[in-house]
């Protein structure tokens, strides 16, 4: 790819997905020539390919073999499942996968050059996001080859790292704690609102606020709330509350608990 600009790469996506669209279509509107789109879904594949004028196939066999980079942007299963089948014929490209939670040498002995392309963010089809504030965290087993994806990441983003399986591994469990366990408190919260005709939008400005601290304080400076100060009257009360949602009650209680003792740690520091 040398002596060429990275704009000029020919790739193909091998997926569909929440990720793959985003990424794929941010790729698009900086220039970058997405030349085919694989899924299992022709809806899935047609759509995505329409948006960034690239062909599309639903067939393994169909994939091209012209491909410069091909991004494997799958469900984790799928991608071990199909990995054998996706890529003979196309050895002298570069291949990447964008998961966090898979190591790198999952391609070792089924190509030559290969990589990680992993932007950190939660994505949905039908929402936009800012890659230029995306982190994104690059690895391969060639020093070309790294700074060729991270010439890649930093065409879209000015947070760019290289970073091991390891410690990629790391920062997808961190990422669920963060993003996905802290959806599933709004979706138990929203499922409080519903339940007594309150709206979820009013809980919005105070989700707006928790999130902007963190920006300034460190987390554990930022937690405020009975658990902190282990207010028992509150507590009891809220458990008696959740005493028809067995579920929601012992959830509550170790969350409390481990709050306080995660709180009292630190003053004894």
């Amino acid at each position: 790819m040398a002596g060429r600009s990275i704009e000029d790469t020919s790739i193909a996506f091998i997926g569909a997905g929440n990720l793959a669209v985003n990424l794929a279509k941010a790729l698009y509107r900086k220039g970058f020539r997405i030349v085919q789109v694989y899924s299992r879904t022709k809806e899935s594949a047609q759509e995505l390919a329409q948006a960034v004028e690239a062909e599309f196939t639903t067939e393994l066999p169909g994939i091209t073999k012209e491909a410069q980079l091909y991004i494997v942007s799958l469900k984790d299963a799928a991608f071990v499942e199909l990995l054998p089948e996706i890529v003979p014929g196309k050895g002298n490209a570069l291949w990447v996968h964008t998961a966090g939670s898979i190591p790198m040498n999952i391609w070792r002995g089924h190509v030559e050059r290969y990589g990680v392309l992993y932007p950190m963010q939660t994505f949905s089809k039908r929402r936009e996001v800012d890659f230029g504030q995306i982190p994104f965290f690059v690895e391969s087993n060639s020093e070309e080859d790294v700074r060729f994806l991270k010439d890649v990441a930093s065409a879209l983003s000015e947070k760019v790292y290289e970073a091991s399986s390891e410690q990629r591994k790391n920062l997808h469990l961190a990422a669920v704690f963060a993003c996905n366990f802290t959806n599933h408190m709004y979706a138990l919260a929203a499922g409080l609102m519903k339940e007594y005709g309150l709206p979820f939008e009013a809980m919005l400005p105070l989700i707006d606020e928790t999130a902007r601290k963190v920006h300034e304080l460190e987390p554990l400076a930022a937690q405020t709330g009975p658990a902190v100060r282990y207010d028992e009257n509150v507590i009891n009360e809220h458990l008696r509350m959740l005493a028809d949602e067995p579920e929601m009650q012992q959830l509550y209680r170790e969350i409390s608990e481990n709050i306080h003792r995660l709180a009292g740690s630190i003053k004894k520091k």
